[in-house]
């Protein structure tokens, strides 16, 4: 609500012939859940739900710009002694849930690639949330924990003693970063008007200030076949790391 919330108030201002509601879910499971039995009329998923969205009945229309932000990061205590990625061996990650695409699915395949074969050799612990999963390595839980950039750096901002504890130990190569995606039975003027409100933010100081919180520098216009690579990424993970359902 405090990120998004702004902006929403700003979409009914700006939209008088809708009315919109932000809705969050409790964790990733919930999301999913209500994604995939076409509860929401606009959502913004990632781009693993967004592939698997277009099959319960929704359509790209815009997305989160930055592209080279949508990566995994690996963290770890600066205090371990995890030097090389093999020294995981044995060990426990932490990771959001098994859906999240940035915080898992990159960082697993990034394991895998430098020698780590993550269905036998470390121990997947799968704890809610971002936060979750960084307080995990914070406290000692687990040997390491993944996230992706934004809620490391919104992390950093809020707990800066407890974030100094921690440190980037690796980082993915990106993907496409988080869509926005409507119903398909949500009125295709409706959902022009929202994207328009959307795509403008970058041009106002006030939309400025409502990206900045996210932290993003624009939202852009995309369609299905913008996340086209994202299918080839989940095609070449569930062949070589894990199955997954896409």
């Amino acid at each position: 609500m405090e990120i998004y919330g702004a902006f929403i108030e700003h979409a009914n201002m700006q939209i008088p012939d809708a009315r919109f509601r932000l809705e969050a879910s409790r964790n990733y499971e919930e999301f999913d859940k209500k994604l995939y039995a076409g509860y929401y009329d606009l959502a913004m998923p990632n781009p693993y739900q967004t592939v698997r969205s277009l099959k319960h009945g929704y359509r790209v229309f815009a997305k989160m710009g930055d592209d080279a932000e949508f990566c995994g990061i690996i963290l770890v205590r600066k205090d371990s002694n995890i030097r090389e990625v093999t020294d995981l061996k044995g060990k426990v990650v932490s990771y959001p849930a098994r859906s999240a695409l940035a915080a898992t699915m990159l960082p697993q395949y990034f394991l895998h690639t430098h020698g780590i074969d993550v269905n036998f050799d470390i121990e997947n612990r799968y704890v809610g949330s971002q936060e979750s999963s960084i307080l995990n390595v914070l406290r000692g839980h687990v040997a390491a924990g993944a996230t992706w950039p934004l809620p490391w750096k919104k992390f950093r901002v809020e707990h800066p003693e407890m974030a100094n504890q921690l440190e980037v130990k690796w980082q993915t190569a990106p993907l496409l970063n988080n869509s926005w995606v409507a119903r398909r039975d949500v009125p295709r003027t409706i959902v022009d008007k929202f994207k328009t409100q959307l795509l403008s933010l970058d041009k106002t100081p006030e939309g400025r200030q409502m990206l900045d919180k996210l932290p993003i520098s624009k939202f852009e216009t995309a369609s299905n076949e913008t996340y086209l690579p994202v299918i080839s990424f989940l095609e070449k993970f569930s062949n070589d790391v894990r199955e997954i359902e896409w």
